[in-house]
């Protein structure tokens, strides 16, 4: 089996990317957080997709998919 390019998919402070990660692994795609703990250290400096930002990854085959519920949870949310 061949390891598959993680992609970004979400950035945001320790918790969104918290709750995305927890969406997405409900919906059978297996996600982690990258930078999570700088994102804790310093969540003032944190801001989506800034410096700082703790990082939603997903795997290339699962990027469309975890692209559609990340843009539902913005919506429902309100961004």
């Amino acid at each position: 089996m061949t390891a598959s390019k993680q992609i970004e998919v979400f950035a945001g402070n320790i918790i969104e990317a918290g709750m995305v990660c927890s969406l997405l692994e409900s919906a059978a795609i297996h996600a982690y957080l990258k930078d999570e703990i700088m994102g804790t250290m310093n969540p003032w400096f944190v801001s989506a997709g800034g410096v700082g930002a703790v990082k939603v990854l997903v795997s290339a085959l699962d990027f469309e998919t975890a692209k559609l519920l990340v843009e539902d949870y913005r919506n429902n949310i309100g961004e």
